[in-house]
């Protein structure tokens, strides 16, 4: 069984395109090295003048959270990003199960 990471945070709105550029050469380089898929999301609507992004990884090997946030210190994802970064694992079940 293989499981998929869910990384939540927030950015404030005035910071996104930065963000999202540094966040997806971060995702680029992670997909290229490891060969895991990866998506980066916004939710639409600003709240407290910041949005919540997410970043999505899968099918991934156990140690990728810490791989992941090796990433984001890396591409010093913390100057854009307020409060912490939430970390999730989600296993895929099969739909035979």
């Amino acid at each position: 069984m293989s499981n998929d990471l869910y990384v939540y945070y927030w950015v404030a709105a005035a910071k996104a395109q930065q963000f999202h550029s540094a966040a997806t050469a971060m995702q680029a380089g992670l997909s290229q090295q490891y060969r895991v898929v990866s998506a980066l999301k916004r939710r639409p609507e600003i709240e407290d003048d910041r949005h919540t992004w997410m970043e999505v990884y899968a099918s991934v090997p156990p140690d990728f959270a810490q791989i992941v946030e090796q990433a984001a210190v890396q591409h010093e994802l913390a100057r854009f990003i307020e409060g912490p970064r939430h970390s999730e694992l989600f296993a895929n079940i099969s739909s035979c199960a």
